[in-house]
């Protein structure tokens, strides 16, 4: 038998935990639009058709709510289902294996056809405490750049941003690790009412693939709104010697928005994993991320 949800949710209600992955280029970002075609809009069309007997519209719950054309291999949602959408997911149907919340991913991504641009990997019962948004420890992205020692792959351009010159990727390290820490990224982030821009970059680097392509890793507590791809037009600016080292940490203390770098287009961004702690760690994660927010909302989006 089931588990009732962690505390915070109504009794008799099951959260289940979603992977998720998806192609951006055809969504306008995440969150749910009117008119305009959403990762969330997609997915909880999907699941208000798995569910129409019982008349219920889930809504799904993520760790960052990415940008218009950013991707994601490990995005992580959840949502909660009730007697009815757990007694629909019982049901075994055709030649399926499973039921319940594990076969929730196989049947979501089912309806998106033999091929879509939106895949629910995993699904699952989520352990006790666990908010998809709020227990998270931090999020991972990478960002591709194929520059003039790069190769430009056709099946990848939606994927990778192609720039016409040489970069310095010992340059564009070195900017990247000097904003290394807890600080105020306001210069990076495009400003949200009542949003913080107090984060921990965890993580922040450069390699070159093997095929020639620059990676970079960047990870963070949280990220607010388009500031992964700021970090990286700095680096850009960086690796192309416009900027000198130690300039990108000055310009970020400086606390203002400014024209030495360009913010990177969307399609070379992809959020690659989210963090956890541990199960008996979760429900005091959420507590203390959610007592944050009275200095601030703290949005993870890019």
């Amino acid at each position: 038998m089931l588990e009732a949800g962690p505390a915070g949710i109504d009794p008799g209600v099951v959260r289940v935990r979603l992977d998720i992955a998806y192609d951006g280029t055809g969504f306008s970002g995440w969150a749910r639009q009117p008119g305009l075609r959403t990762v969330q809009g997609e997915l909880e069309e999907r699941l208000a058709a798995l569910f129409a007997s019982t008349g219920a519209t889930p809504r799904v719950t993520v760790a960052g709510r990415t940008d218009v054309g950013v991707h994601a291999t490990g995005q992580v949602g959840h949502v909660d289902l009730g007697a009815g959408e757990l007694a629909v997911l019982a049901r075994v149907r055709g030649h399926a294996t499973s039921s319940g919340p594990d076969s929730l991913a196989r049947r979501l991504t089912g309806m998106g056809g033999p091929v879509s641009d939106l895949v629910v990997r995993r699904s699952g019962v989520a352990p006790a405490g666990f908010d998809a948004r709020f227990a998270a420890l931090w999020r991972r992205y990478e960002y591709r750049i194929a520059d003039a020692a790069g190769e430009r792959d056709p099946r990848r351009r939606d994927h990778t941003l192609w720039h016409p010159g040489p970069l310095d990727e010992a340059a564009m390290l070195d900017a990247a690790e000097s904003l290394l820490g807890l600080h105020d990224f306001a210069a990076f982030c495009r400003p949200r009412e009542g949003a913080t821009t107090i984060r921990t970059l965890q993580a922040f680097s450069w390699q070159r693939d093997d095929s020639g392509v620059l990676v970079a890793e960047v990870r963070a507590d949280a990220f607010c709104h388009s500031m992964v791809r700021a970090l990286v037009g700095a680096c850009i600016a960086a690796g192309e010697g416009r900027l000198a080292g130690g300039e990108t940490a000055a310009l970020r203390d400086a606390g203002l928005r400014t024209s030495a770098f360009t913010v990177v287009p969307a399609r070379g961004l992809t959020l690659v994993e989210v963090g956890y702690p541990s199960d008996d760690e979760l429900a005091s994660r959420v507590e203390r991320t959610r007592a944050r927010r009275d200095a601030g909302e703290l949005q993870a989006a890019d």
